[in-house]
C-alpha cells in the first residue's frame, strides 16, 4: 500500500486506528482451543468484528515464531485474510546488516506479503535501507518507545545537546522519504511528539501505548496530527481481549468502535 492510498483509507473511514494482532493461546477464548487452529480461528473473528473500523492490522511475530512452522502457517493465513484495504504491519522489530537484512525484508515483503516491518536502527544503515528498495514497501523505524527501558538509550542527551532519540530521527530520515519509512512513537510520551513533528512534519507515525498502557489519544493528536493525519494508532490488548468469552468477538468490536467514533470527532 502506498502513502496515497494509506491516507485516503484515513480520511474515507475517518480512523486511524491500528489493531495489534498479539494473539497468545494463553489468553483467546477457551472454546477456539478445540480448533483445528486455534490462532488463526481468532485473528479470522478480530479481522471480521474491528475492519470497518480500523485502516490497519498489525501482528506482532513473536506470538506467532514461537509456536514454530504452525506459527509461522497461522500467519500466512492471517495475513491472506487481511483485507486489502488495510495496512499490515510485522512487528518484527529487526535489526542487521547487509544480505541478513534483504532476507528479512524479502521474508515479510514477498514471502508474507506484509506492507511494512518495524526495524531496529542502531546498527546503523545498512540495517533500514534494504527494506527501502521494495517498492509500496515500508520500514517503520524504531525512534522513541513506551517502555520503561527507553530511558536507558533513547533519551540520553549526547554532547551536541540532542538526545540519543532526535539523532536517529534526524539521521534516518534522510535514508528514505516519507513515501517509505515511519517511525515508532510511544504514546506515553505525548509531549516529547510536537519535537519530532518539527523534525519528520510529514512521515507518519505508529503509535502504541494507547489503552491498555495508559496513553491519552488526545494528547497524541494534539501533538502528532499533521494535515494527512500521519498516525497510526495502535491498539492490541484494548481491543482484542476486551472479553474473552463467547462473545469476544462482539467485545472487541464496541471497543473498536468506540475508540474510531473518538478518531472521527478529534479528526473534524
Amino acid at each position: 500500500m502506498n502513502y496515497q492510498e494509506l491516507v485516503s483509507q484515513i480520511k474515507k473511514k475517518k480512523t486511524f486506528l491500528c489493531v495489534g494482532l498479539d494473539t497468545d493461546l494463553d489468553k483467546i477464548p477457551a472454546h477456539l482451543l478445540e480448533t483445528e487452529d486455534p490462532i488463526f480461528e481468532f485473528n479470522k473473528a478480530i479481522i471480521d468484528a474491528t475492519k470497518e473500523h480500523c485502516v490497519a492490522y498489525k501482528p506482532n511475530i513473536a506470538f506467532y515464531e514461537m509456536l514454530g512452522a504452525r506459527g509461522w502457517d497461522s500467519l500466512q493465513k492471517t495475513i491472506e485474510y487481511i483485507p486489502s484495504t488495510h495496512f499490515s504491519i510485522a512487528d518484527a522489530k529487526r535489526g542487521d546488516i547487509g544480505n541478513t537484512s534483504l532476507y528479512y525484508a524479502n521474508t515479510f515483503f514477498d514471502t508474507f506479503q506484509f506492507d511494512s516491518v518495524t526495524v531496529a536502527p542502531y546498527m546503523g544503515s545498512d540495517s533500514v535501507t534494504p527494506y527501502l528498495q521494495h517498492k509500496d514497501k515500508w520500514a517503520i523505524v524504531l525512534v522513541l518507545t513506551s517502555n520503561k527501558g527507553a530511558d536507558d538509550f533513547e533519551l540520553q542527551k549526547l554532547e551536541n545537546g540532542q538526545l540519543l532519540f532526535e539523532k536517529v530521527l534526524s539521521t534516518s530520515k534522510e535514508w528514505g522519504n516519507e513515501t517509505n519509512t515511519m517511525y515508532v512513537v510511544g504514546a506515553t510520551r505525548p509531549a516529547l511528539l510536537a519535537k519530532i513533528r518539527k523534525i519528520v512534519p510529514n512521515h507518519f507515525l505508529l503509535v502504541p501505548g494507547v489503552g491498555a498502557q495508559g496513553g491519552s489519544l488526545e494528547k497524541v493528536v494534539k501533538n502528532g496530527m499533521n494535515d494527512n493525519v500521519g498516525l497510526l494508532v495502535n491498539s492490541s490488548r484494548g481491543i482484542i481481549y476486551a472479553g474473552n468469552g463467547l462473545d469476544f468477538a462482539e467485545k472487541a468490536k464496541a471497543k473498536a468502535k468506540e475508540i474510531h467514533a473518538e478518531m472521527a470527532q478529534l479528526m473534524s
